[in-house]
């Protein structure tokens, strides 16, 4: 299906130029830098379907027009990205259609509208704003993330995380100084975060605790009394939650309820508590960057502090208001969710009649699942170069940890349209068949001898093990 050809490389600041010498950056560069640089989660570390362009000799320009980094939906079944392709809302578009204006264009806008910042607290962290809870704007989840990181973490301190887990928050510790310590998830702990394993991980270094509830990429959900434990556990050793709900907007599972865990202050103390969401995922609204902090207003003044030294600037007004209207569209959020909880259904029947495939555990909230490939007899990395061969776009496993790293790939299952879920039913048995030839093998090895990090090598030696 795929007819670009190989032309000449194109090189810009990304995954496609690959790894450059540094040796003159040595005296220059932070340690900070450097370590995300070394880091198998630093961008371009750890493989992607882009990188098969490279591995399969296409081309560049061919596939991402005019510089841009999104896949052709007319052309590509694009289960890689994390942004829900049934948004973004309509109601979104009109309200900034409508707002695009002088008036809105022209001056420095504030970090949030007051409507916007009331919205953000009452509908996505379930609390009103008051003496003890407010709100600020930040250009999506993941920048809420790295500024609260840069506000608290001093060199050396300890960040707890899950394994897997989503891929930049490990970056944006070490860009804060801090330490990554990773909680193994398994079916033993439910691929949640158990209160035991938070204690048996916590040390006298640790400062803050990373709770991604609905867990990205698995979308599972914690139990209220999970959430409140971790509190508890976290409060008395003196330690803050960043507590990100980015997949909270849309139930997989009728049955299943998700806690905001600063929703919770009626049941305990929740000051230790700092909570981000954003419109970029379960709103498709990843291009407006709009996202949110919200927590005790001291620990988000601090936080603001430290986003003005570093930016100075805030997030656009225009996409302000659209954020507003998308957070407000309660059709929206049926009406994706009924698309969701279809897709799921059919890639369940997909995997049920392949062969060496199946689903670790059934995702609750969000649009994100994972795949276990391990039967198939090929890594995650070969199955994805195969795929992508036949214009089909997923993440393999070793950019969320070490566990699945060759064996798990995540699934974007957020599409409206059933066409790219048929075309995987029809391409995936021929992908699988096409891998198992060992063909697209010196390409994944080339990559990984390139990056040489410690997940890397191991990965390495699984893919040379299966030669």
């Amino acid at each position: 299906m795929n007819k670009n050809t190989k032309k000449k490389e194109r090189f810009v600041l990304g995954w496609e130029s690959g790894p450059q010498d540094l040796a003159f950056l040595d005296n220059v560069l932070s340690d900070r830098v450097k370590s995300v640089i070394d880091s198998p989660h630093g961008m371009w570390n750890y493989m992607t379907y882009r990188d098969a362009i490279k591995i399969l000799g296409l081309d560049i320009g061919g596939i991402y027009k005019e510089g841009r980094v999104d896949l052709d939906s007319r052309e590509w079944a694009d289960f890689g990205w994390m942004t829900c392709y049934a948004g973004p809302p309509e109601s979104a578009i009109a309200a900034m259609v409508e707002h695009t204006n002088e008036s809105n264009i022209n001056p420095y806008s504030p970090d949030l509208i007051n409507p916007l910042r009331d919205a953000c607290a009452n509908l996505k962290f379930v609390r009103e704003r008051s003496k003890g809870f407010e709100a600020m704007g930040v250009e999506g989840s993941q920048a809420g993330i790295s500024y609260t990181l840069q506000t608290v973490i001093n060199p050396g301190d300890e960040v707890i995380i899950t394994d897997p887990g989503y891929f930049h928050f490990e970056s944006s510790i070490l860009m804060s100084g801090g330490v990554p310590v990773r909680i193994p998830l398994s079916s033993e702990n439910g691929f949640r975060m158990y209160p035991s394993d938070v204690s048996a991980h916590i040390s006298p270094k640790t400062k803050v605790i990373i709770v991604c509830d609905p867990l990205n990429p698995f979308g599972t959900v914690q139990t209220k009394e999970e959430l409140l434990s971790i509190i508890e556990i976290a409060r008395s050793n003196d330690i803050i939650i960043i507590n990100d709900i980015t997949h909270d907007t849309q139930r997989i599972d009728p049955n299943s309820k998700h806690y905001c865990m600063s929703s919770l202050f009626n049941d305990t103390n929740v000051d230790n508590v700092i909570s981000t969401s954003s419109v970029s995922h379960g709103y498709g609204m990843a291009g407006v960057r709009i996202g949110f902090l919200a927590g005790h207003p001291e620990l988000i003044r601090a936080c603001l502090i430290t986003k003005t030294s570093l930016t100075r600037l805030n997030t656009n007004l225009v996409a302000q208001y659209g954020a507003l209207a998308a957070l407000n569209d309660k059709g929206y959020v049926e009406k994706s969710e009924a698309i969701i909880r279809r897709n799921y259904g059919l890639i369940k029947t997909i995997i049920n009649q392949t062969e060496g495939i199946s689903i670790p555990v059934e995702p609750k909230y969000g649009f994100s699942m994972v795949i276990d490939v391990s039967g198939t007899g090929v890594t995650a990395q070969e199955l994805t170069v195969a795929l992508f061969k036949h214009n089909i776009a997923v993440y393999p496993g070793d950019g969320l940890g070490d566990i699945g790293a060759t064996t798990n790939i995540r699934l974007n299952i957020s599409r409206p349209d059933i066409w790219a879920f048929k075309y995987l039913e029809k391409s995936l048995p021929l992908a699988i068949s096409e891998a198992k030839g060992g063909i697209y093998r010196e390409g994944i090895i080339k990559f990984f001898e390139e990056r040489n990090t410690k997940r890397a090598q191991a990965i390495l030696k699984e893919i040379k093990r299966s030669t």
